[in-house]
């Protein structure tokens, strides 16, 4: 029911719009758009023409007045009017019975006064032209469903899984559990999440992460489902079943992406819930006040009103909010930012604060060798004293000796009489010698720090702690061999992001665990404005409360309409410990590709590979699609302003006005698609 579902989130015809969702169903029976053909569109207009020209040569002394000519003129509009207009009267007659004077209600009385005070020609045309508009509508709308089902079909169906007997079989992938083994060859599209455990190959990930070229994969990287095996072939388990994907997370998210509707859209819905039924009141005083109060006549006077009633009809504005906010979903979808609602994509336009994790988000999340300073050993004999320290903590489970221990390239050699020193580090035989590997305390201990030496290499470590490093010490029996100083370091893309977000006004504010040297020098590297150390979950979530609190105490910025809308906050994180923060800031970031299942549900926007630069973009994003929000209101309620007097002035008709509606919805999609168009950061 997946399909079903799609369709009733994007819909926005007038029966997906009311109250009652029971009038929704996949079938759109109740929709004025219906399932009309083009071809039978084509008929009622072409219909339609030929009364309105009948009309116009009967009125201005070409063809003679005549029963038969004028009976054909009121049968082709006739006909025009039940071929284009069933569905607009089924949906209108709907809304009346539910007290709702809604957009077809408004067009069902216009037609029908029309045709009962002898404009039948233009009625026909009239209800042609609306019929077209919803056509248009409709039809962006299913741009923008077909797109979501692009996702669906993104994941095979069937994946080649190792048997138990040791034989490669396909099986379904809905039935492939966590843990098996996958095998993917060259051109193949990958079903299922994992990790790769033998081959290599490079994987297209534009359909998840946005990113243009493929990627070099090899053991231990992780794959996504919905991606491209370019070349060469790779098995990899699987660590994700069908419907837990991150292509299932995707889908997921844009099928509830309108459940958080945009400020705007909910402006715009709430001024038409207004506007509609006083159209109808400016109408039903046009026609009656005339001829009551002034002498008019009646025909004149009705007809003035039923223009007036037309060009009110607010179709061209209603439209232009949704098409514009799914345009940009759309957008940053395919730059890797999945938007978890229109809420979220029109508001990050106002952030003015951003606070990040640093583990996992402004670093890669794992420990990493940085720097090997050999003390009493010879030049060349740097890669044995890296081979023989890895040896030692290729034993150990602790995340530094594994740092150390990925380091080396060289095959490990066999460790006897190993001890591990609990707090302190481990110690074994290599080579036939004694190694010791671990920490300033263990050296004080065994006597290598004393003297002129010990106090150099003291100052060394320190000098290497501050810059937020860990630091571990390996020597044999008589003295320190070397230093080694382990870091999480820091992603490139953390740098260059700040660096953008500073330029678009975003202060940022690192938020941390680690003790406060750490902190201050990853604060640095970085160059975040701000950062605060050894804090715990609930330490974070009160950081981001005080920020929420301190946008509240400043000025607020008055938007274009003059609306009063206070700054945003928001926050970056992907472990379990940063959900509570994601949960309290006004827009949550989620990184994806390493974060945690919690953090993904809890935040409102996932970045797909883990690249904070996506997150200036967002703000560009967010800050055109909100341009053109504006441009189309203003240029909607603009044509109206214009066409309420020329009808007014007894200067338009009643087709002339719905074809100024038509195209006025024509360019307010046109101008709504435009958001759909990615963007990329400044270099």
């Amino acid at each position: 029911m997946r399909d079903a579902n799609l369709l009733h989130i994007q819909c926005s015809c007038e029966c997906c719009r009311s109250e009652d969702e029971s009038l929704c169903e996949e079938g759109h029976s109740e929709s004025p758009k219906g399932d009309i053909s083009w071809k039978k569109l084509t008929v009622a207009g072409l219909l339609a023409v030929l009364s309105e020209l009948i009309h116009f040569l009967q009125e201005g002394g070409i063809l003679p007045p005549s029963f038969v000519i004028g009976f054909l003129s009121l049968l082709f509009a006739l006909i025009a009017i039940i071929l284009s207009g069933v569905g607009t009267y089924k949906a209108g007659w709907d809304a009346v019975r539910r007290f709702d004077l809604n957009m077809t209600a408004l067009m069902s009385v216009a037609v029908t006064c029309a045709v009962l005070i002898g404009h039948f020609s233009e009625a026909a045309m009239v209800m042609v032209l609306f019929t077209v508009s919803e056509s248009i509508e409709e039809g962006v709308l299913t741009r923008a469903r077909t797109s979501i089902r692009e996702l669906i079909v993104l994941s095979p169906e069937r994946a080649t899984v190792l048997q138990s007997d040791g034989t490669w079989q396909e099986t379904d992938c809905r039935k492939i559990p966590i843990g098996a083994l996958l095998r993917v060859k060259p051109g193949e599209r990958i079903c299922l999440d994992g990790v790769i455990r033998e081959g290599q190959s490079a994987v297209d990930q534009s359909p998840i992460t946005g990113e243009s070229i493929p990627v070099e994969k090899g053991p231990g990287d992780s794959v996504f489902a919905g991606t491209i095996n370019t070349f060469g072939n790779f098995d990899f388990e699987v660590t994700a079943t069908f419907s837990e994907t991150t292509l299932a997370r995707i889908i997921h998210a844009v099928e509830n992406a309108q459940v958080s509707r945009a400020p705007m859209q909910r402006f715009v819905d709430s001024f038409a819930r207004w506007y509609t039924p006083s159209i109808f009141i400016i109408s039903l005083l046009l026609a009656l006040l005339p001829p009551l109060m002034l002498s008019a006549g009646w025909i004149p006077s009705i007809y003035t009103a039923l223009t007036v009633l037309i060009i009110g009809c607010p179709c061209a504005l209603v439209i232009s909010t949704p098409v514009t906010i799914v345009s940009g979903i759309a957008a940053a979808t395919r730059m890797g930012i999945l938007v978890k609602g229109g809420a979220y994509l029109e508001q990050g336009r106002l952030l003015r604060i951003l606070a990040l994790d640093k583990t996992g988000t402004l670093t890669h999340g794992r420990a990493l060798l940085t720097d090997i300073i050999p003390i009493n050993v010879s030049e060349n004999g740097e890669t044995l004293c890296l081979a023989m320290a890895a040896s030692l903590a290729a034993r150990s489970e602790h995340p530094v000796s594994r740092a150390i221990a990925e380091a080396s390239d060289a095959k490990s050699a066999d460790v006897r009489d190993f001890v591990t020193v609990v707090g302190k580090g481990v110690q074994g035989e290599v080579y036939g010698r004694h190694m010791y590997l671990g920490s300033l305390r263990m050296m004080k201990e065994l006597g290598f720090l004393e003297g002129e030496i010990g106090e150099g290499l003291r100052q060394k470590a320190a000098e290497l702690e501050g810059r937020g490093k860990s630091i571990v010490f390996f020597a044999d029996e008589n003295c320190v061999l070397a230093l080694f100083a382990v870091a999480d370091s820091i992603r490139e893309s953390s740098v260059q992001a700040v660096r953008e977000l500073r330029r678009l006004g975003v202060k940022t504010v690192m938020l941390t665990g680690d003790n406060e040297l750490t902190a201050r020098a990853a604060a640095v590297q970085v160059g975040v404005d701000e950062w605060r150390s050894n804090l715990l979950p609930e330490e974070k979530l009160a950081c981001v409360s005080s920020l929420v609190d301190e946008t509240r105490g400043r000025p607020c910025e008055v938007g274009r309409l003059g609306e009063f809308q206070r700054f945003k906050v928001g926050m970056v994180g992907d472990g379990i410990n940063d959900a509570p923060a994601l949960a309290q800031a006004d827009i949550g970031f989620a990184m994806a590709g390493s974060g945690t299942d919690t953090a993904m549900a809890t935040a409102d926007v996932a970045l797909m590979d883990d690249d904070l630069r996506k997150i200036p973009n967002f703000i560009r994003l967010s800050r055109r699609v909100y341009g053109i929000l504006i441009q189309n209101i203003v240029l909607v309620l603009g044509v109206k302003a214009l066409f309420f007097g020329c009808t007014l002035g007894g200067y338009t008709s009643m087709w002339m006005a719905v074809f100024a509606d038509v195209g006025t919805a024509i360019m307010v999609v046109g101008n709504g698609l435009r958001a759909g168009r990615s963007v990329t950061m400044r270099k």
